[in-house]
């Protein structure tokens, strides 16, 4: 069988979207669960329309370290709206089968799910819902043994992010550990838009490039986020040899940007994936035959 997240780095750079689960945008009053649960599936569709490979969805949290305002409110908002890990995975249950789906939240709501601590239920139900992959960025990867040993088991990748400030040390037990993909942190900092493309985003890329040929494994697609908001980024990104972008904080801009107007928000959103998934193409072919050197 197929891995879902292998096949959508095959053919082209993939463009991977985040949104947080359960957030409808701006209201006035909160609306059912139900109601924003129907919301986030209608955006995942704009998202898939205007070309995405891959959907990031967060669980929210409500102290979420590593994310920036805009992904804060998001998930505040998702939260009110009454956002649960339950209807979480009811929300990725419903989803097309084939759109591989990469849950991101934190370790406690992963150890705290279930009748008792530990990860064994969250990643059960994970993986019966159809979450293929889990980004957990609080959880050191020297204590992650437990985790990926029950993902493992149930067939879900552990996805790893590799920061400009990640120890050589530190780079190796990931790259021992990751599957799926690595994360590639574009810069210093939370998550957030930026307007241009970091130095140390290419700078990563090479280290990460040289660094995995001390690995007798097979090397992982490489997926770079934190600031992405352009399809000119996008393809920046691709052409110093990314296999994939990673782009948040500007997509739930356009749910927040278009306020309570849902139809708005989902045509924005399908619009700038648009421009988001080109972007990588462009870049693929600007690549040509190998990537950028940096």
């Amino acid at each position: 069988m197929t891995d879902p997240i292998a096949a959508a780095f095959i053919d082209n750079p993939a463009f991977i979207p985040y949104l947080a689960a359960g957030d409808p945008g701006p209201f006035d009053e909160p609306p059912s669960a139900d109601d924003a649960v129907a919301q986030t599936s209608a955006y995942i569709d704009a998202l898939v329309a205007g070309g995405a490979d891959i959907v990031e969805l967060g669980l929210p949290h409500s102290e979420p370290i590593a994310d920036g305002p805009t992904i804060q409110q998001a998930s505040v908002r998702a939260l009110e709206a009454g956002m649960t890990p339950d209807r979480f995975f009811e929300l990725v249950d419903d989803l097309p089968a084939d759109l591989p789906i990469v849950a991101m939240t934190y370790y406690n709501m992963v150890y705290r799910y279930g009748g008792s601590p530990g990860v064994d239920e969250f990643i059960e139900a994970a993986a019966a819902a159809g979450v293929d992959g889990i980004i957990v960025p609080d959880l050191p990867v020297e204590e992650s043994d437990p985790l990926c040993a029950a993902a493992r088991d149930a067939g879900v990748h552990i996805i790893f992010i590799a920061a400009p400030t990640t120890t050589d040390e530190r780079l190796a037990a990931v790259m021992q550990r990751c599957s799926g993909y690595l994360y590639v942190q574009a810069r210093l900092g939370t998550t957030g838009s930026q307007t241009d493309v970091s130095d140390q985003t290419r700078s990563s890329l090479g280290r990460v490039r040289s660094f995995e040929t001390n690995f007798e494994r097979d090397p992982l697609p490489k997926a770079v986020g934190f600031g992405v908001s352009s399809g000119e980024q996008a393809a920046d990104i691709v052409a110093a040899g990314a296999d994939g972008v990673i782009v948040g904080s500007a997509l739930i801009d356009e749910i927040t940007g278009a306020g309570t107007d849902r139809a708005r928000a989902e045509r924005q959103l399908e619009a700038l994936a648009t421009e988001l998934a080109a972007g990588t193409e462009r870049g693929a072919a600007r690549r040509q035959s190998g990537p950028e050197r940096t």
